[in-house]
């Protein structure tokens, strides 16, 4: 069966439809990573987005049951190259149509994804959706561009009750903007135990567990679409340690006085270069954000860069200079990609130690 790809400036990719046949309009972003494709599609950040995948081939590996990242995937779309419903894996459980189909994504395959990058990259994101081969193009390019882009997805994505992980000798309150597995393994590793909560739990709820760290996990969208969580944040870090990923450090960011920008078209991949600016190392880091923080903003508050960016110099992470307050704006725990970096789990343990 044929289907469409229609953006809002009237482009028109046709293909071959796979998965679903359930359209959103969402915001169309490329994806780099080489791998790791079904933690990619069950990553909660990537709530109300279409993901092209730059990598050519997506599929040839199936669906296993122990690489989900959560179990609800959140992207309206999945664009890519060539789709291989034969899958060949000893993991491999079911074909990812048939996952897609299951959980209501919609794909498109045989489209020039190297064409639709360099237009992404150039244009900048845009908001896009799936339809069949004989919709009204002129109707959708219209519906598109009066339809407001995606704010406030973390109310879509995080727990509405919370849940305790018991494990070990610290306690950590995990706030949930769009948490993936990986994160809270990584903490598991180290001896914690987790109280996950709501994105939009209070600081006596939190503070009432008798937390010895505090973490802002990542999610979709920016932190000034989340104000109640940079005003907890701001008033816990002088109780417990915080630390923030992702969206997470925008917050903390934000609650110390930085400034949140939108970047042209984020940065989504597997492995993004950053450097580590005390040792002048460069690691590999897992990403997926569309806003950056400013780094002039940061000049009179008490936030130091820690990381940037190799390839645009954008920082990618913070420590307070006073408070044990640190933030990265990678996600630290790989899940997939690279994991150069998960070692910051182990300084923020001890940087719970010294607080304790």
């Amino acid at each position: 069966m044929r289907r469409l790809l229609i953006l809002e400036d009237g482009s028109v990719y046709e293909g071959e439809a796979f998965g679903s046949d359930k359209f959103q309009i969402g915001e169309l972003i490329f994806q780099t990573g080489m791998c790791g494709y079904q933690e990619t599609l069950s990553d909660p950040s990537y709530y109300g987005q279409i993901i092209t995948m730059t990598y050519p081939v997506i599929g040839n590996v199936g669906i296993n049951r122990d690489d989900f990242e959560s179990m609800n995937p959140q992207l309206f779309g999945l664009v890519v190259k060539e789709y291989d419903d034969y899958y060949s894996n000893f993991r491999g459980k079911m074909s990812l149509d048939e996952y897609m189909k299951l959980k209501e994504i919609p794909g498109i395959s045989g489209v020039d994804t190297r064409a639709i990058t360099k237009k992404i990259r150039d244009n900048g994101v845009m908001k896009a959706t799936l339809a069949d081969e004989d919709e009204d193009v002129e109707k959708v390019v219209a519906a598109l561009r009066n339809t407001s882009k995606v704010t406030n997805g973390v109310k879509y994505v995080s727990t509405t009750k919370s849940y305790t992980i018991p494990n070990g000798e610290y306690k950590i309150v995990l706030l949930d903007l769009g948490v993936k597995y990986g994160l809270i393994r990584e903490l598991n590793k180290r001896g914690c135990s987790i109280v996950v909560m709501p994105y939009n739990a209070t600081k006596e709820e939190i503070l009432s567990v008798d937390p010895d760290g505090v973490v802002v996990s990542s999610g979709p969208g920016r932190s000034r679409y989340v104000s109640s969580v940079v005003e907890t944040v701001k008033n816990i870090a002088r109780k417990v340690a915080v630390m923030g990923i992702g969206l997470g450090c925008q917050i903390i960011c934000e609650a110390f006085g930085g400034n949140i920008e939108e970047a042209k078209f984020g940065f989504h991949g597997n492995s993004c270069p950053v450097i580590k600016l005390e040792s002048g190392k460069v690691e590999f880091t897992s990403q997926n954000s569309r806003y950056y923080v400013e780094e002039q903003s940061l000049e009179n508050t008490p936030l130091k860069a820690t990381y940037k960016n190799l390839n645009d110099g954008s920082i990618q992470g913070v420590r307070h200079e006073e408070l044990p307050v640190i933030g990265v704006q990678f996600t630290a725990e790989a899940s997939p990609g690279a994991d150069d970096a998960k070692y910051i789990f182990d300084e923020f343990v001890e940087m719970m130690g010294g607080v304790r």
